[in-house]
């Protein structure tokens, strides 16, 4: 089989597969508008270049810089199901996976737990906002539906403190949910955690134990007072 033929059966597979995800997922929850723009765009996302946001770049002089390629299609506060908010960022890059690279934010110290298949977390001894506290910001869903990682061989399972500078290569997007064989949508989950005062991070699914990552990129990602949009960098 061609690759042109594998291509154009593999991109089809990804949007309804990513899609699926999306309406079960968000499709019942308090983002209708946002939800609706980004079912639109992965039908078609050539046909909006402006949402997408580009690795590397910054907004203005927020601290941190973008970590992948992709449409932000869900934000801090998100709320997707009663009783459900969303602590991160969901960024979907539009491929399949293993495709989408992703880099680090901003430098600090990595961490990779030995059972973390698709995620790692990256300690900040000072946090950019507020130099008296340290972070830790937390990436994930970098492995396919069966759990093969697609994070960077520089930091294997159970790799402790390495330091990274921003841009620093992590690894690609996958849809590995922690669960083989239930794959979630190609995205990039990230979210800026607290510290719990003796230089542990948090339980990051907790809402109240991450940080609104508005003013870290510089970007409208608080569904509070964002409640609609897909944000860009304006």
């Amino acid at each position: 089989m061609s690759k042109k033929i594998l291509s154009l059966l593999i991109i089809p597979t990804v949007i309804a597969t990513t899609g699926i995800y999306l309406y079960f997922t968000y499709g019942f929850g308090n983002s209708p508008a946002r939800t609706a723009q980004t079912f639109a765009w992965f039908r078609d996302p050539a046909s909006r270049p402006d949402l997408m946001m580009t690795i590397g770049s910054k907004c203005g002089d927020a601290p941190f810089i973008f970590p992948t390629n992709g449409l932000i299609g869900f934000i801090w506060d998100d709320s997707f199901r009663p009783g459900h908010r969303h602590s991160g960022l969901d960024i979907f890059g539009g491929t399949e996976v293993g495709v989408t690279p992703i880099v680090a934010a901003y430098p600090g110290y990595l961490s990779r737990i030995e059972d973390w298949k698709s995620t790692i977390i990256i300690r900040v001894p000072q946090d950019p906002l507020d130099p008296s506290r340290q972070i830790w910001v937390y990436y994930t869903h970098m492995a396919d539906a069966a759990g093969n990682s697609f994070v960077s061989e520089q930091f294997p399972q159970g790799a402790t403190e390495v330091f990274v500078e921003a841009g620093t290569f992590l690894g690609y997007q996958g849809n590995f949910s922690g669960e083989p064989g239930n794959p979630v949508g190609v995205h990039l989950h990230i979210s800026i955690v607290k510290d719990d005062g003796f230089g542990k991070f948090l339980n990051e699914l907790e809402i109240g134990n991450t940080h609104d990552p508005s003013p870290y990129f510089g970007m409208a990602l608080n569904a509070n007072s964002n409640p609609d949009s897909i944000p860009v960098c304006k």
